[in-house]
This record gives structure tokens, sequence and C-alpha cells, in this order.
């Protein structure tokens, strides 16, 4: 773990000698940032692992700052999720990985947990920031989720910057999908031995200072997936969800998380079997998922946070009002 860290005020240090204690401050805000999950390894080098965390800690800090000025928790998610898509690092916007043509397909969600509303797009190859064509489906059409060329179109109509989709291209993404295609030839098979090619989701969830709720996430999916295949992160209620209870951001193994709907799993337990943000995400993640399948960070009402997976780690960062910021990527690093 980079760091866990509570900020405690020096008037505040005479309580633990006192026979009383003063009820906790109320969390004005709070937020949580992922950068997917798999099978992180221990060993990797030392740079490479800071580098993750760097790269956490600096979208968790972007949101902050934006919450401490008021901003709705649906303009932190944009933001943090904007900053993570143009970061080659992950698996979102400028770092997505390629499919089995070689090219670039993207996905993306976001939802006001306050009104319901949201908005998805899937399958875009030449939109620069998903996330905020996402958010513009939301807002300026009738419709919840926009596909392939008709949601490329619709960037033109609202002003949303397009690229070419060499702009997504990285070397170490080639490499990736050039190490799959030669398994296809000696196995026949484009399952990866090594599952960290399949994650790589970027998430944020947030609460803010009016109570309001917002999920994001955005994916460009798996590596030498076939072309027009759909994972989660467009889902609406798999990947990604937010209502009055809680809000909810999905990293993993796009198909399972579809076929259990996680996302909305999650606020059902709370809502009709009254448990807590711990129990349901814990309970989706380690009862209904199999081990390995990823994991998810959530954030309820009250500005409590969840960040369960059953994978071997997942880039991770949450803070909130009362001074709490942590960086972590592996299991027991909380």
């Amino acid at each position: 773990m980079r760091y866990a860290s509570t900020i405690v005020f020096s008037p505040l240090l005479c309580l633990a000698a006192c026979s009383w204690a003063m009820p906790a401050p109320k969390i004005d805000w709070a937020i949580a940032v992922h950068g997917g999950a798999g099978t992180m390894s221990r060993n990797a080098p030392a740079a490479r692992l800071k580098a993750y965390e760097d790269a956490m800690e600096s979208a968790v800090l972007r949101g902050v700052a934006l919450l401490e000025d008021g901003a709705s928790a649906l303009d932190v998610c944009e933001a943090v999720l904007r900053s993570l898509e143009d970061n080659p690092m992950f698996n979102a916007g400028k770092g997505a990985v390629y499919n089995e043509k070689g090219e670039h397909e993207l996905d993306a969600s976001i939802m006001d947990g306050s009104t319901m509303r949201c908005g998805a797009v899937a399958g875009v190859r030449t939109v620069k920031n998903p996330i905020t064509l996402a958010r513009k489906v939301m807002t300026d059409t009738r419709h919840v989720l926009l596909a392939g060329d008709g949601a490329e179109k619709f960037a033109d109509i609202a002003g949303v910057e397009r690229v070419e989709n060499s702009y997504f291209d990285t070397e170490s993404r080639r490499r990736s999908l050039d190490r799959l295609l030669r398994q296809r030839e000696q196995t026949g098979s484009l399952v990866p031995k090594d599952r960290r090619l399949d994650y790589g989701t970027v998430g944020c969830v947030a609460l803010d200072r009016s109570g309001r709720l917002a999920a994001a996430t955005s994916r460009a999916g798996m590596t030498a997936k076939k072309s027009g295949r759909v994972g989660d992160a467009p889902i609406i209620g798999a990947g990604n969800y937010a209502d009055e209870y809680a809000a909810i951001s999905c990293t993993g193994s796009g198909e399972e998380f579809i076929r259990h709907g996680i996302a909305r799993a999650v606020t059902a337990r709370m809502e009709h079997a009254g448990e807590t943000l711990e129990q349901a995400s814990d309970a989706v993640i380690h009862e209904v998922l199999k081990k390995g399948d990823g994991g998810l960070i959530a954030v309820d009402r009250y500005g409590n946070i969840a960040t369960p997976f059953n994978s071997g780690g997942m880039y991770r960062a949450i803070a909130n009002s009362r001074g709490r910021l942590e960086v972590a990527i592996f299991p027991d690093e909380e």
C-alpha cells in the first residue's frame, strides 16, 4: 500500500484521555476510484507498482479538490474518468486494448443516483473520452445507450472530441495482442493464459456535499475480443449503477458481471435485505462471483466506502471529508 492516513487535528487529541467521546463528524463527501482488478503480482517491478499508485493518488485527489469546492458527484466522476482515460496506463481511452482485428472499441457509462438518469456508449472507435459522450447521451437525448456508428455521429452533434482510432495505440497493448494471436496459432484458443490481459477498467463513485451519489465506468474490454463485443462497463446495473442507496463501479470479467447484474445487486440487497454497504458488496463479490472474477468500488449515502475484490489485486484509492486518504493495490493493504 502506498499509504493509509487519517488527518487528525490537534484539538481532538485530548479526547483520548476523556471518559466520553464526541460523535464522529459527519462525512460531507466521499470518493473512491479504481484502475482495474486482476492478477497483479507483488513481485512486479517496484517502479511499475509505484506508477499505478501515483496515478490512483492523482485521480482521487483531483476528485477531492472538486468535492471540496462543492462540485456535484456527477461532475466529479466525469472529470476523474477523463483523466484516467487520458492515461495510457489504463485500459480505457488512450490505453485501450486491441480487439482481434487490431482495432480499439471503447465502452463507458455514467449514472446520477439522485435522479436515476444515466447514459452509456458502446463500441465507439473514435471518441477521445467515451465517458463524456456517455454523459451527453444522458443529458441530451431520451436514450440510455448508443452504440457504434450511431454513437459516433451523435458525438459530432454533441460537440464531443473525436480522434483517429490510431490515437489509442500503445506498444504494451500491441505486445499483449501479438502474444495472444501467437497463442491462437499454437493452441487454437484466444482465452488468455495470463488473466491480466482481461482487466483494466477505470471507475469512480462519489457522494457530494448535497448528498447526491454518482457512478462512472469506462473500459475497452479484453485483449483480442471479438469485434463488436460489449462488456459490462456500459450496461447499467451490471458494471455501473447509482441510486439513493449507493453508487457502484465494477471491474473484472464483464460477462460474469452482466450475468449476475452485480452493480444493481449491491443496492438491491441494501434495499430489500437491509444489508449494509459492506455486507452487500462482500456478498456479491465473494459469494455470487467466482474467485478471480474481479471487484468493485462503492459508496453509500452516509459516506461509507467498500472496495471488495476476489482477484489478486485491484488498483484503488479512497478519500473522504474526514481526512481519510488511502491508496492500495493488494488485499491486505487497508
